[in-house]
Order: C-alpha cells, then sequence, then structure tokens
C-alpha cells in the first residue's frame, strides 16, 4: 500500500523503497516516533494511516503528524479516511497539543475530508535539506 500512496496525487514525488523499508523496520522495532496502524474492512485490508510523533514549543507540546492517510481504491468513499483521522484524534487527543498534515493542492478529495474534520490551512512554506 505504501508504494501505491506514493504513485498518487497525494505526495509530490516518490521515495526510495529503502525508506519504505527503513520505516516499517522501525515501527516493527516499536519506537516512540513513529507509529502505524491498518484498517480492515470485510476481513480486507482497506488501508493505513502513519504517524510521526514529535514535539513543538510553538503548539507547546505533542504533535501528531498524520504523515500518510492511504485507502485503497476499492474503498474509498466508503467513510474509511475519516473513521483513520476519528480513531487518530480519539486515541491520542488527551496528550497531543496539535494534529498536523500536509497537503499537495491537487489533492482535492483529501482537503475536502480534512477541512470537514477541522484541519485548517497553514500559511507555511516548507522547505528541507536531504541528509543522503
Amino acid at each position: 500500500m505504501c508504494i501505491d500512496f506514493y504513485n498518487t496525487d497525494g505526495v509530490d514525488h516518490s521515495i526510495p523503497i529503502s525508506n519504505m523499508e527503513k520505516t516499517f523496520n522501525l515501527l516493527i522495532d516499536g519506537s516512540d516516533f513513529a507509529k502505524a496502524y491498518v484498517c480492515e474492512k470485510n476481513n480486507k485490508t482497506a488501508g493505513y494511516i502513519l504517524l510521526a510523533l514529535t514535539y513543538s514549543n510553538e503548539a507547546g507540546g505533542t504533535v501528531v503528524w498524520l504523515d500518510e492517510i492511504y485507502v485503497k481504491p476499492e474503498f474509498r468513499s466508503q467513510g474509511i479516511g475519516s473513521e483513520l483521522i476519528d480513531f487518530v484524534v480519539e486515541k491520542y487527543k488527551s496528550n497531543t497539543a496539535r494534529f498536523r498534515l500536509e497537503i499537495t493542492e491537487s489533492n482535492i478529495g483529501a482537503k475536502k475530508l480534512y477541512l470537514s474534520k477541522g484541519f485548517k490551512d497553514l500559511f507555511y512554506r516548507q522547505m528541507e535539506i536531504l541528509n543522503n
């Protein structure tokens, strides 16, 4: 599913499979900084959500980044993305200052969902340095 996610309009670019393997290993090792949850419907895997947990001085506490949300095409428009978000917010709300996510401008359906869940636009521009 991760490979499929990185071939959608939900991202600006693909990533190396080695990154996905590192993340999977981190999750298996029980990292405090990354969590993932898989959603099933009718005993079939329907999607997943990947979280990155961090601290923010600006937010005044822990931030849960909804790093990846993916629902398989055959399960879309059934409320699964909404259920994944609701699950995470409920699970982490007692000790989280902010929930945050990124979105590409072309991912209009996702933006509609996120707005309906109470997310608001931030007017930050992101920059990066890759350390490869």
